[in-house]
């Protein structure tokens, strides 16, 4: 739906630009922005490298594993029909803890990962599950701690202080997560409980998926 609706923009500046002689300066803004966009792509590549690279020490140096137990009762909380060893549950806390970093490049794969294993616990595969939903609108909302993308961009256009927008994104996105998380548990509860609620159960002598006690970040 998106990509018609980018496609209806782009016909219709066209239109519009030759039903009064102004294809000239579409053009002259289809290559202003192509230029745009690659100085943006450039001066974003510094900075996801460098706190890329610092995720990595952090990984290395076992402070990402040290949060992922911290944020695992939170998860576990939020997540209850995810059996608890299950490996979705790793892909959780590794997504979470990107975007609070604000690595919205890095969080995705894992997001995607988590979906995938979520699905794998579905019996309805053209339905969503509650736990999925929770996923979709903790990733919307997601409390950032340092909004690195941001302060990339404010950076490439010459800000004065692109770091100040921290404490106003962290106020801005927790009080959206809060209520990502408020209107999550109302629907949980307002829903009555079907199949789609309920944890895979393992049948006796089969370990579930995780069951070894493996946490994957």
């Amino acid at each position: 739906m998106v990509n018609w609706i980018w496609l209806f923009f782009i016909v219709a500046s066209v239109v519009v630009a030759a039903v009064n002689g102004k294809m000239d300066t579409v053009t002259q803004a289809a290559f202003e922005g192509a230029k745009s966009g690659v100085t943006v792509s450039f001066g974003l590549i510094s900075i996801m490298v460098f706190w890329l690279g610092m995720m990595r020490i952090a990984e290395d140096a076992g402070l990402l594993q040290k949060l992922a137990r911290m944020l695992g009762p939170i998860v576990r909380m939020l997540f209850p029909d995810v059996p608890r060893n299950h490996p979705a549950i790793g892909y959780i806390m590794s997504n979470l803890s990107a975007n609070l970093f604000g690595l919205g490049n890095a969080a995705t794969p894992m997001g995607i990962k988590a979906m995938q294993e979520l699905q794998k616990l579905n019996p309805d595969k053209e339905t969503a599950t509650p736990a999925m939903c929770t996923l979709l609108a903790l990733n919307t909302s997601s409390i950032t701690i340092i909004p690195t993308t941001l302060i990339a961009i404010r950076m490439n256009y010459g800000s004065a202080n692109p770091a100040e927008i921290i404490g106003t994104t962290l106020a801005a996105t927790f009080i959206a997560t809060s209520a990502a998380i408020l209107a999550d548990r109302w629907y949980r509860r307002k829903s009555p409980p079907s199949a789609n609620t309920k944890p895979a159960i393992s049948k006796p002598g089969i370990k579930p998926p995780g069951a070894g006690g493996e946490t994957v970040v």
